[in-house]
């Protein structure tokens, strides 16, 4: 500790708590899952033999085909998504279109990974919008072909809305950690070495940056290979990918199958272990390699066709989260739309109002649940940044690796193990359980973004109050508040997009008890009325471009004066 610095008080405990909050669930559900794995489940007071449920588990028939499907969508769109990322990174830097699709990241970014898993289905499907915008002038289709895009053996559909949705998370991480990385300089030392845009970039800013993000690309293969609600929207259904064929033995009436449920979910956390550590791996040859090709001497082109292939890229998968939303919004007004119609007949709010009191009931738990959530969040987030400044700590990596334990591990690996601990200690369904699910996964994203613009405020702000009597409180409440007010609403805002996109944490706390859009949204996926999906998948994802948009009108109300009082100076 530095001199003169305050010793934070009761801030001081804020790193502990936080990190308790979350990391002990995760612990206890480890534990609460790996018990029955080997044979006791103790919230039923149930013992079988050791082995017996990794028998029953091997011997299942639909395993095999599950595995293939986790490994190859989840692997596919990790690799992908990322790919796509350096690459639209390396050629559009600086660049109209990149700073465009900056200003794009929060919209995108606030649509759950459900609406846009239902909307996607709604767009590329025989039946869907993309078919009926071409037929029957272009394809001569007057019926819906008979092709299995959405639900495909080959979970490519499921692959294709990971990467829709993953690819902006990981732009947003790559765009944070390119200031630290000193990007423009470091392109300005290429271009006068005479490197072109692209090879520049490859070769003196990426490995700066990838360091920076590979936690973030770690939760994204974690999530890509554990992903549930997704799955059941786009993946086929028989079997499904290894972690829906958990849920359904964890859901069984027939508790027996809880074991071999317990078994499948620690195979699953294997699974991302070794997909992740292989990662690893390929990540030191890739570095090995890359030095001899950055030694080469290769300066490259111009990077014109680079820059116009990531860039369409881009755009079109910017385009086809847009199109999910827009298409999700057309069913829900929809009357008669016939295929092959581009546009509905008649349009009209009548599945609204049919649906108004499950829409009340779903929207009001995912208001309280989310706002709740993301508060508790933000608060938390607020007090571990001011007592890392008040007490001149820094974070390292270890701290991070703890923060991104709740993304690194599978929710199907600790969530049931969490389930039993709940029903232990008597609060398995209540409201509490539910929001402290719920903060397991909003904490992290919170943080991680308030941390960076939290860092970077200019100190000398905070000590010109403090030279002029003001106590540290009063410092944060009248200084540093009003200056971070943008970025932590923004904060709040993401803490509350992730709370209403949260599926399996619902599932298991609430116990079946509490109803969220989310959850209906992915009850409703698999009938035959669009309009009704429709309905909630639309509300789903206009709630969170709601609070997001709040969080950007409340910051220039709030400070509209500001340039009146600079233009009269």
């Amino acid at each position: 500790m530095r001199e003169g610095r305050p010793r934070g008080g009761i801030l001081r405990h804020a790193p502990i708590l936080t990190l308790a909050l979350f990391l002990v669930p995760i612990g206890a559900g480890l534990i609460g899952t790996w018990l029955p794995a080997f044979g006791y489940l103790p919230a039923l007071g149930g013992t079988v033999f050791g082995i017996d449920p990794w028998r029953a588990l091997v011997d299942h028939p639909s395993l095999p085909t599950a595995l293939r499907l986790t490994l190859a969508s989840g692997i596919l769109a990790s690799a992908l998504s990322l790919a796509l990322v350096i690459a639209f990174v390396a050629a559009c830097h600086d660049t109209r279109l990149y700073h465009r699709l900056r200003r794009a990241l929060a919209p995108v970014l606030a649509v759950p990974h459900v609406a846009i898993a239902i909307g996607l289905a709604f767009l590329i499907a025989p039946s869907g919008w993309l078919a009926r915008l071409i037929s029957p002038w272009a394809t001569g289709w007057t019926t819906p072909p008979d092709v299995a895009i959405v639900n495909d053996p080959h979970g490519l559909a499921l692959a294709l809305g990971l990467v829709v949705k993953e690819i902006p998370y990981l732009l947003l991480m790559t765009m944070a950690a390119l200031g630290q990385a000193q990007a423009n300089q470091r392109m300005a030392v290429a271009r006068s070495l005479g490197y072109g845009p692209v090879v520049g970039w490859l070769k003196t800013v990426l490995p700066a940056v990838y360091p920076q993000i590979r936690l973030p690309v770690y939760a994204v293969i974690a999530y890509s290979l554990s992903v549930v609600d997704m799955a059941m929207v786009l993946a086929p259904a028989t079997p499904p990918p290894l972690a829906v064929l958990i849920l359904r033995w964890f859901n069984d009436p027939d508790l027996s199958l809880r074991f071999q449920a317990a078994a499948g979910a620690v195979l699953q956390l294997c699974i991302v272990i070794l997909v992740i550590a292989t990662w690893h791996l390929l990540e030191r040859l890739v570095i090995r390699l890359g030095r001899h090709w950055i030694a080469e001497g290769w300066r490259g082109g111009g990077g014109g066709l680079a820059r116009t292939a990531a860039g369409g890229a881009m755009s079109l998968l910017y385009g086809a989260a847009g199109l999910s939303v827009l298409v999700l919004g057309l069913w829900s007004l929809a009357g008669r739309w016939r295929y092959p119609d581009a546009f509905p007949v008649d349009m009209s709010f009548g599945t609204w109002a049919r649906h108004l009191y499950s829409l009340l009931w779903a929207t009001s738990t995912t208001l309280v649940v989310g706002v709740a959530a993301a508060g508790i969040a933000l608060a938390l987030a607020l007090a571990c940044l001011e007592n890392e400044q008040r007490r001149a700590l820094r974070t390292t990596n270890r701290a991070l690796w703890l923060l991104y334990a709740p993304l690194l591990v599978p929710q199907v690996a600790f969530l049931f193990g969490f389930q039993v601990v709940a029903v232990r200690a008597g609060i398995d369904g209540t409201w509490i359980t539910l929001i402290w699910s719920h903060i397991l996964f909003v904490l992290p994203y919170v943080f991680l973004s308030l941390a960076d613009p939290y860092r970077t405020l200019d100190e000398r702000y905070a000590r010109a109050a403090i030279c002029l009597g003001a106590p540290p409180n009063r410092v944060f409440w009248r200084v540093k508040f009003p200056m971070l007010l943008r970025p932590i609403l923004i904060a709040f805002a993401i803490g509350f997009a992730v709370s209403v996109a949260q599926y399996l944490p619902t599932l298991f706390a609430g116990s079946g008890r509490f109803v969220t859009l989310t959850t209906e949204a992915v009850a409703l996926s698999g009938g035959g009325d669009r309009r009704v999906v429709g309905v909630f998948a639309f509300l789903q994802a206009a709630l969170p471009l709601l609070v997001f948009g709040i969080a950007f009108a409340v910051p220039a109300w709030t400070f509209r004066h500001r340039k009146a009082l600079r233009m009269a100076t």
